[in-house]
């Protein structure tokens, strides 16, 4: 059982003794007085109880929505809005994303050293926040620097399925800061183009950069990472290279969005939402209301003070 009032109860509360104090009279009408406030008091809480035959609309789009998140260690860096670190910002972006897109069919890809499907196509927006949510970058310890080239094999494989499935847009959201540490140069993306119907490649971090802070090796503190390809060593800066993203973006044929400033994000959303919707109904489990059950019988008692007034009047 569970409850959702409607007015708090601290507040309802206060109403119901201030009622309780206008006494009347006669003792049986005070005692449906009582009655009365309980069931308003009652009514007020909400109550719900779990059934298993709750109707659910679930909605449908024809449109299949792959995230491609950069989860090197740069994404840490706290040039955000400020200080926030980008892949805060990510997370937060790609829910909005999900919200927006409900009922898509979502799937999320991450590199790093290397590029990895970590979910493949679900309608479960839920479970699709939940595995982005979950992103972290690789140990530092680990991290071979940084290359957006690994995950062009994955994510072309990936939308390349959702498009041979020919029942919906297939949309991509490429997510980094387009930094390259390793000296690799860019590849070409654009024998992805051919299975993309919308999306953006979406920038984060700035010209001026961030630290980046890591988790320690022996507790739960976070440690400045150090530059230590030359003493004495410096706190490491990252910065975000748009040439890069402008290029991938580019090579897949959709917009590149700042988001230092991302007020065009939504109008991508928009645009790349697709056009089939249906809603598909059914039953689970889940909790229904019973204040209609109290309602009821404050109803009752209000028109027999109706007629009972009515009925003194008469006389």
């Amino acid at each position: 059982m569970r409850i959702d009032p409607i007015i708090p109860i601290w507040l309802m509360l206060i109403l119901c003794v201030g009622m309780a104090f206008l006494k009347r009279r006669k003792r049986s009408a005070y005692i449906r007085q009582i009655a009365a406030i309980i069931l308003i008091f009652l009514i007020n809480l909400r109550i719900m109880v779990p059934s298993s035959n709750v109707e659910t609309s679930v909605r449908k789009l024809d449109t299949y929505v792959l995230f491609v998140v950069d989860d090197t260690i740069s994404m840490l860096a706290q040039d955000y809005a400020g200080d926030t670190e980008r892949l805060t910002a990510v997370k937060k972006d790609c829910e909005h994303i999900v919200d927006e897109m409900d009922g898509a069919k979502f799937a999320v890809i991450t590199f790093n050293n290397s590029a990895n499907l970590i979910s493949p196509y679900s309608d479960d927006s839920n479970f699709a926040k939940s595995v982005l949510d979950s992103i972290y970058p690789l140990d530092s310890l680990y991290a071979r620097g940084s290359s957006m080239n690994v995950c062009i094999d994955v994510m072309t494989d990936t939308l390349k399925r959702a498009k041979e499935k020919n029942d919906g847009n297939v949309v991509v959201f490429f997510i980094s800061d387009g930094e390259i540490t390793n000296d690799d140069r860019l590849k070409s993306f654009d024998g992805a183009k051919k299975y993309i119907d919308g999306g953006a490649v979406l920038g984060y971090g700035t010209k001026e950069g961030g630290n980046m802070y890591v988790k320690s090796y022996y507790d739960d503190r976070k440690e400045l990472l150090e530059d230590t390809s030359d003493y004495p060593y410096k706190p490491a800066v990252s910065k975000i290279d748009e040439d890069n993203l402008k290029k991938i973006a580019d090579d897949l044929g959709v917009d590149y969005i700042n988001m230092n400033d991302g007020s065009a994000l939504d109008k991508v959303v928009e645009k790349s939402r697709g056009t089939a919707e249906s809603t598909d109904k059914g039953k689970t489990i889940g909790y229904v209301d019973i204040y209609y059950l109290f309602a009821a019988l404050f109803a009752g008692l209000v028109v027999y003070e109706f007629f009972d007034m009515r009925k003194k009047v008469i006389k």
